[in-house]
């Protein structure tokens, strides 16, 4: 269908139908957001709409970092750690939400099985580091072993004491062979998390989220911070520093931590050449077969 040919009618019903589908992708982000339940008061709408202002123009810049590391061949690693409930997930969602998963992908890997438990402690996180032209995002990382496992008894002292005796030089290597390791820690206060649990608990939607484990790391409050404590004093390194994201509120969390992820590589905006889009061959001896109504999905809505 080429513009140029329809009538002004048909063009206005075209550019609505293009500006429908373009508010469709938007409102997958509001259906996100139900999940915080606001207010409905002005006040309230009116932060919304700043910050989804400020989101979209945020991953704006995503989609430029992006194509600025496919076009550089620049190796990019985010580990995000913190608390259960801390939101690890949510800015993740945002980072991701407009990126090509080729370039940008997600590892949230599960615990370890009985073989990768005999394996060297790094092995199953190595595999899926990323290669020229790729960010990884830990969802959760090698840190496991100074948090959930050592407060849960899941490793021995001497096991946690070997880690963070590696833990340096592992990310020194890292680093000196290209890659780029960012380190953030989702902070958030006991009170917080004692609402987010209870939110989750009486949330259907949500109370996949909470396992066992959660629940006893609710209990272990005070041995996690301990762990974390020790974690950040002795793995905050020249090469690999942690940064710590104050993210009791969940907006302002993720706009931080996606405006400070921008500033760490200094990327430009990569020059992409003109699209233009191809008329359509229409062969004169071209039948469609009609669809089978047995397979065809009901149009319940």
């Amino acid at each position: 269908m080429n513009p140029s040919e329809l009538s002004p009618d048909d063009h206005a019903r075209l550019l609505q139908r293009i500006e429908d589908e373009l508010l469709d992708g938007y409102d997958e982000e509001l259906e996100l957001e139900i999940e915080d339940r606001d207010p409905v008061t002005a006040t309230a709408l009116s932060d919304r709409r700043r910050y989804f202002r400020e989101l979209f123009r945020l991953q704006g810049e995503l989609v430029k970092l992006q194509d600025w590391v496919a076009a550089t061949g620049h190796k990019v690693v985010i580990l995000f750690e913190g608390r259960d409930a801390a939101g690890k997930g949510g800015v993740i969602k945002r980072i991701t939400q407009r990126l090509n998963p080729r370039v940008a992908r997600v590892v949230a890997l599960p615990a370890p099985n009985s073989r990768e438990k005999t394996q060297w402690y790094f092995q199953r996180y190595v595999a899926h580091l990323p290669a020229a032209g790729e960010m990884v995002l830990f969802d959760r990382s090698w840190y496991n072993r100074a948090g959930v496992e050592k407060v849960m008894g899941f490793c021995s002292e001497a096991e946690v004491e070997e880690f963070f005796r590696s833990v340096p030089e592992f990310e020194r290597m890292l680093v000196r062979s290209g890659v780029q390791l960012l380190k953030y820690w989702f902070s958030i206060t006991d009170d917080e998390q004692h609402l987010r649990f209870l939110g989750r608990i009486n949330d259907p939607l949500k109370q996949w989220k909470l396992s066992p484990m959660d629940l006893e790391s609710r209990r272990r409050w005070e041995d996690y911070t301990r762990a974390k404590e020790a974690m950040l004093e002795r793995t905050h390194i020249t090469e690999a520093p942690w940064w710590v994201v104050q993210a009791v509120d969940k907006k302002r969390a993720r706009l931080n931590c996606i405006h400070h992820l921008l500033q760490q590589m200094p990327y430009g905006e990569v020059e992409r050449p003109g699209i233009e889009l191809p008329a359509r061959v229409r062969n004169p001896d071209y039948i469609r077969s009609p669809v089978p109504a047995e397979i065809i999905v009901p149009e319940v809505y």
